[in-house]
């Protein structure tokens, strides 16, 4: 059995974060990552983000990646990477396989999860065709891997994921035949949509694919309008002829390791579903567990940064190498800057939602507290 004070699963942004937050204190950190390679989402967004210069505006997702790397190395994290986490158990206890090969049982003082999100699929006839992919997946093959998925592309989605992808598709070589939305109208922010649009590819709002053609991969998709209720219009079909099919339709949190864990959930369909309630330290309702990133709730890289600096700091508190009023005053701070990313239209709905879960997290600790006394 190895044994640490911090175990942080997963080494994607907010994970990142809450490492060198935890270790820049004193803690002793262990960081467990599946890939093969640290960084999760960040090293496939060659875009610039957008914010303030504090939330790192107009520098790009893979630059914030390789600064995040430098300063884990400087600060001596260990990390696994090519390490599966299987199973939690007594709260404290990581079921790790490494390599493929070999298992380890890792005992931590404090965990924090930080797991992601995984894409979410749309069946359809066809969709099990060679071709039809993740917006995600696509997005890997020519920033990470540089190949091109395919030559003639659909997206399904025109939200952000969507339409940056789209783009960088176009950047990459391929014609983006179309980006469909099932909504009635667009979802991206208008900076990125526009530059698609400029582009010259077409949006059909309140459209779908109703099924994909092609023998031993995707050859041609049958496109379908749809009315108020979402239901397919009959005689509105059309053939497109493309080779891939990109679905850009939502994320949803991975947490299956905070269900394994006995983790108190809620249910908030605008952050992705069901979510591990949390507190304003990022602490589930599990002793010693903390959540950052997707896994409290589907939001911007930038936002997992926050929250995995939210819980390292909180989780050092605990282990007793951060004081507590320092903990409160830079949890206070970083609170200012959540608040901060979460303003606008789209913003404002996810901030509504943390809020809710914050209240649902302070009565189960009322209800606790009441259960012990």
């Amino acid at each position: 059995m190895i044994e640490t004070e911090l175990a942080i699963v997963g080494a994607g942004p907010a994970g990142l974060s809450a490492a060198i937050e935890a270790r820049r204190a004193g803690a002793e950190v262990l960081l467990i990552d599946e890939n093969s390679r640290p960084g999760g989402q960040l090293f496939k967004q060659i875009h610039k983000f957008f914010g303030s210069r504090s939330h790192k505006a107009g520098t790009r997702g893979m630059n914030i990646g390789t600064e995040l790397l430098r300063e884990s190395k400087e600060l001596g994290i260990q990390t696994w990477l090519n390490g599966e986490v299987c199973g939690i158990e007594e709260g404290h206890k990581l079921w790790v396989v490494r390599d493929r090969s070999r298992s380890e049982i890792v005992k931590a003082k404090k965990i924090i999860l930080s797991t992601g999100a995984t894409e979410n699929a749309v069946p359809f006839p066809g969709w099990e065709l060679p071709g039809v992919m993740g917006a995600g997946a696509a997005q890997t093959m020519i920033n990470v891997n540089r190949v091109l998925p395919g030559k003639k592309v659909i997206m399904l989605g025109s939200g952000n994921v969507g339409v940056i992808v789209a783009y960088q598709l176009l950047q990459a070589g391929a014609e983006v035949v179309a980006i469909l939305e099932a909504a009635p109208k667009l979802g991206g922010y208008g900076v990125h949509t526009a530059k698609v649009s400029r582009a010259g590819v077409p949006f059909y709002v309140s459209h779908t694919i109703k099924q994909a053609f092609g023998t031993d991969h995707v050859e041609a998709v049958e496109i379908v309008k749809l009315d108020d209720s979402f239901k397919k219009v009959p005689g509105t079909e059309r053939t497109l002829e493309v080779d891939t099919v990109c679905l850009a339709t939502g994320l949803t949190p991975l947490t299956e390791l905070a269900w394994l864990a006995g983790c108190k959930f809620c249910y908030v369909p605008v952050l992705g579903g069901h979510l591990p309630i949390h507190d304003d330290k990022m602490h589930s309702t599990q002793p010693d567990i903390f959540i950052a990133g997707d896994i409290s709730g589907i939001e911007e890289a930038s936002t997992a940064m926050e929250e995995g600096k939210l819980a390292g700091i909180n989780a050092a508190c605990e282990l007793g190498y951060i004081a507590p009023e320092e903990a409160e005053v830079r949890s206070r701070e970083i609170w200012d800057s959540l608040n901060s990313l979460r303003s606008g239209y789209f913003g404002q709905k996810r901030r509504d939602s943390k809020v809710s879960i914050l209240q649902k997290s302070e009565e189960l600790i009322s209800y606790f507290k009441a259960m012990i006394i």
